[in-house]
């Protein structure tokens, strides 16, 4: 069993801080919820306040290492341009998906979209986490700032998932590859 180095980089960019992000931001936006939430049973100690500050730096830091490494390790190699006459674009992602009218609209839609939309939930979680460390739980008395820290931290989390969704298709239809092989097991011969 073996993978690539650009394969590594990519199952660490997508499935390691992209799907882990997206994760959590669910219990992210159930416990901004609980814990802004004007009632009487929604409650919390300091602990659950500082855990919920932890939780959010966290996520910020998810967040910007899936679309850091994105940026700056995966999409050089898919924008990669092959020498002139090359028959094979396995290689070469994004000129393997133009080739072929059937596959140019992952890159003219698919990785466009990605490439601009990704940015904005590292951004979004960022202003959620700032808020949340500067108001806590005092967000409760301000209801146009809660309604925007609860906004941004949903904004976040669907365009991590746009990204996602996009990522993960592009990666089945041209996948990033090259690079050192590295052996994870030799499986038995016969």
């Amino acid at each position: 069993m073996e993978i690539t180095l650009r394969s590594l980089w990519t199952m660490i960019h997508g499935m390691g801080f992209g799907a882990l992000y997206l994760l959590a931001s669910s219990g992210a936006l159930v416990e901004l919820w609980r814990l802004t939430t004007p009632s009487p049973a929604s409650g919390s100690t300091p602990g659950q306040e500082r855990f919920l500050k932890i939780y959010l730096i966290s996520m910020a830091v998810l967040a910007w290492a899936a679309v850091l490494t994105g940026a700056y390790v995966i999409y050089p190699w898919y924008r990669a341009a092959p020498p002139p006459g090359t028959v094979d674009l396995s290689l070469f992602p994004q000129r393997l998906l133009l080739s072929s009218p059937a596959t140019a609209g992952w890159h003219s839609l698919g990785m466009e979209w990605k490439e601009h939309v990704a940015w904005f939930a590292p951004i979004s979680i960022t202003m959620v986490a700032f808020v949340f460390i500067r108001y806590g739980r005092d967000l409760v008395n301000h209801k146009q700032l809660r309604a925007a820290v609860l906004g941004f931290a949903a904004a976040s989390f669907i365009a991590a998932g746009v990204a996602g969704f996009f990522g993960a298709m592009l990666n089945k239809n041209a996948p990033v590859q090259g690079g050192p092989v590295i052996q994870l097991s030799r499986g038995g011969e016969k």
